[in-house]
């Protein structure tokens, strides 16, 4: 059965490692057939901006590639 995940991002990039945490459970959910949503808020917007978390940005854009939905 298909799921949807839903992450909700509002804290800095660099505070946390939510962005790397993210990544990872995003990939596997993406890999088994699941749905992923990720939501961004606040200082939360600023791990999806070019430029802020620059090793992340492309497994973002992988992700995004490959099904990941982005509200802002």
């Amino acid at each position: 059965m298909q799921k949807e995940f839903v992450f909700f991002f509002s804290t800095t990039p660099y505070s946390f490692g939510h962005t790397h945490t993210f990544i990872r459970l995003a990939d596997a959910a993406l890999k088994k057939g699941h749905k992923v949503r990720l939501v961004a808020s606040g200082d939360g917007v600023f791990s999806i901006v070019k430029g802020q978390v620059p090793q992340s940005l492309s497994a973002l854009e992988d992700l995004v590639g490959r099904g990941l939905k982005v509200d802002i």
